[in-house]
């Protein structure tokens, strides 16, 4: 950590990450997505909540692995955090956008509150293992905080409420309507079986199916000021949250693209015949399976590339602290956008075009090569790519940055 980062640190997160702590914390996610990997497909189709899942998240260490050490927590930075989303999404994407979406949730401790309370609330998520579930989707008309005496009563309907209701507490955003914070855009901080929260299980989506993102109703819940954990706006620091969130997504698309070329390879290995007008004997030997494999695997490689870039980027700003600037949050979220462009599209091209190396007998529905295409068309419809690319453009040719909100 330099002098500089040291005189603006706001968090615990400094410097980057070792080749230690990201091999060892690799080696743990690629042990539990061997875990899921054994039943991924039929717990897919079974449509199921997470719960079990969660569990070997937790019990591997996953749910506290950026949280300080100090308090028992994992220690590690933000770049580890994503290498795991990215091992994970190769065996079970939906598993994978959970403790994504948790890594981003609890972050708000270390960006968005105050440093007096950081203590406490690490202590009380190392301690109960927390997994921090959300109900934040900005494009949803606001949840509605009135006040009522010495705190609030809490009301509306979030949709994509991912984790929430497997979570063991729900991060929702809220207008204030009236009061001191009258106007405020607020994080509250909420326990699972809160009176009036009902999870209604409305998520019925082509893919991500065990990502838990359905629907939360907030009627009538009591809100105490000391749950709002901050306030939602421009700060530079405190909305790196938002390129974190798409950061988090860039590799989770490139753990779906190169689990399908893991899952692909595999089929074609084991077919024992070519097609009849191959000069090969065996499939894999086609040339033409080798040259789609080849293009596939180079250009899968090249997003693999950026994204560890820009992994280890994310973590040297933050470590800059108070003294992030919005030009610098820009740069950084620039960055970010250059991968979520390239993530999407090779992620799906990869998922569709390994059907063309498997060949017709992949498409049987017992094989489960759809999954990963399932799966990234389905999020990767999260926030229109063709406004990220809008953005890079726009910065490169004019200098431009994009308005900081909840999805720049």
């Amino acid at each position: 950590m330099t002098v500089q980062e040291q005189r603006h640190a706001r968090s615990h997160w400094s410097g980057v990450a070792s080749a230690d702590e990201m091999g060892r914390w690799e080696a743990v996610a690629a042990e539990v997505a061997a875990t899921l990997a054994t039943d991924a497909l039929e717990r897919d189709r079974a449509n199921a909540q997470p719960s079990r899942e969660l569990d070997l998240l937790r019990d591997a260490g996953l749910v506290t692995l950026l949280d300080p050490a100090e308090f028992g927590g994992g220690g590690a930075h933000w770049e580890t955090a994503f290498r795991v989303v990215r091992v994970l999404a190769r065996a079970d994407a939906s598993v994978a956008q959970v403790l994504a979406y948790h890594y981003i949730n609890e972050g708000n401790i270390g960006f968005a509150v105050d440093p007096a309370r950081q203590p406490e609330l690490y202590r009380r998520t190392v301690e109960g293992r927390w997994m921090w579930g959300d109900s934040v989707n900005p494009v949803d008309p606001d949840l509605v905080l009135s006040p009522d005496g010495e705190g609030y009563r809490l009301n509306g309907v979030k949709r994509f409420s991912t984790g929430a209701s497997v979570g063991d507490v729900v991060l929702a955003s809220a207008r204030v309507d009236g009061g001191a914070r009258a106007g405020q855009q607020v994080f509250v901080l909420l326990d699972h079986d809160r009176a009036g929260i009902e999870y209604l299980g409305d998520w019925d989506a082509l893919g991500q199916r065990l990502s838990a993102s359905g629907s939360v109703a907030f009627r009538e819940v009591a809100v105490a000021e000391a749950d709002v954990l901050g306030v939602l706006g421009d700060e530079p620091f405190s909305s790196l949250i938002t390129p974190g969130i798409q950061l988090a997504f860039g590799n989770l698309y490139l753990g779906i693209a190169q689990g399908a070329l893991e899952r692909a390879r595999e089929l074609t290995r084991a077919r024992t015949n070519s097609w009849f007008l191959s000069p090969a004997s065996l499939y894999r030997d086609d040339p033409f399976v080798q040259r789609t494999f080849g293009e596939l695997v180079a250009r899968t490689d090249a997003v693999e590339a950026l994204a560890d870039r820009v992994g280890r980027r994310f973590d040297e700003v933050v470590a800059v602290g108070d003294g992030v600037t919005a030009q610098l949050r820009g740069e950084l979220a620039q960055a970010v956008a250059r991968l979520k462009v390239v993530s999407t599209e090779v992620g799906l091209d990869v998922a569709s075009r390994v059907f063309e190396v498997t060949g017709s007998s992949s498409a049987r529905s017992s094989v489960g090569l759809d999954l990963y295409w399932r799966n990234i068309r389905t999020h990767s419809l999260h926030d229109p790519v063709d406004y990220k690319k809008l953005e890079v453009g726009a910065y490169y040719l004019n200098g431009e940055l994009q308005p900081i909100s909840l999805y720049t």
